[in-house]
């Protein structure tokens, strides 16, 4: 224990019981001239620097591994010190009870600027007229708004998400970032894997704060509103008729008060005059 915990302790047992000094300290063990002791050690200001700044780039590094780095770069300094300065900084690594998730600092995104920029992808469910559950998985254009998918069925892993995500990025180009939440279908290998080989960056947004991914919320919104709701489905085919019928006529046909009263893919012609494909 270091000597300020010493004195801690003692002036408390002193405070609380009204006892000597002496009393105190040999009742939890202490030696008196402990409590004096004060360190002549120069802070390794430098040092101590790096190791912060390497912490931070590599969260899940303990301090094994930050000694490692440390050393790579030329500092001679034996891995107990390092442990130390480690634990007075509070760089310990926290242990994961929860689903994994990316371990960075979570940051407030700018609005998009052009088409393909950024995607954001959801899920939302709903029954059958016999009781089936079944989810959609939704995948929109945060710039355009355009819905570019809208996949029925009654069980979608990241597998077939990455698949679908595949088929996007080869019939319209590739997004810089995807916003997520922490779901098992996005936090998966599949997924990560993907997102990998073709550079696509994921962006989790953090748990319970579903406002940080606000597109496909407001977009989810809308599908229930005007579509889950109003219809009865009497099989999971009836589903997908219906719910792709109401993306292309949500992308072609209804004004949208974000784009001034235009489709969404009014506004991506308007923006790309040439662009005559239509969102697949």
């Amino acid at each position: 224990m270091k000597p300020a915990v010493y004195r801690r302790a003692v002036g408390h047992l002193q405070a609380d019981f009204q006892v000597s000094q002496r009393r105190a300290c040999r009742i939890l063990g202490f030696a008196r001239s402990s409590l004096g002791y004060h360190s002549r050690r120069k802070v390794p200001t430098a040092l101590l620097e790096r190791l912060r700044a390497l912490a931070a780039k590599r969260p899940r590094f303990g301090y094994r591994r930050l000694h490692l780095l440390l050393r790579r770069e030329g500092h001679i300094v034996n891995h107990k010190r390092i442990y130390r300065l480690y634990r007075e900084e509070d760089l310990a690594v926290r242990r994961k009870h929860r689903k994994r998730m990316a371990a960075v600092a979570r940051t407030v995104l700018s609005a998009p600027t052009r088409r393909n920029q950024r995607w954001s992808m959801d899920f939302v469910s709903d029954v059958t007229w016999g009781g089936r559950r079944f989810r959609i998985f939704v995948v929109v254009d945060d710039f355009t708004r355009e819905a570019l998918a809208l996949l029925v069925d009654t069980s979608i892993g990241g597998a077939r998400v990455a698949r679908l995500l595949a088929e996007l990025v080869a019939a319209r180009g590739k997004p810089d970032l995807i916003v997520c939440d922490n779901g098992p279908e996005f936090t998966g290998r599949a997924l990560d894997a993907w997102a990998y080989d073709t550079k696509v960056k994921l962006h989790f947004i953090r748990p319970g704060k579903p406002v940080e991914n606000a597109y496909a919320e407001s977009f989810n919104g809308k599908f229930r509103d005007e579509c889950l709701n109003q219809h009865w489905f009497t099989h999971l085919a009836d589903a997908r008729k219906i719910v792709e019928e109401w993306r292309r006529d949500y992308n072609e046909e209804r004004p949208h008060s974000s784009l001034g009263g235009a489709t969404p893919m009014e506004y991506a012609r308007q923006l790309n005059p040439g662009l005559t494909q239509r969102v697949a």
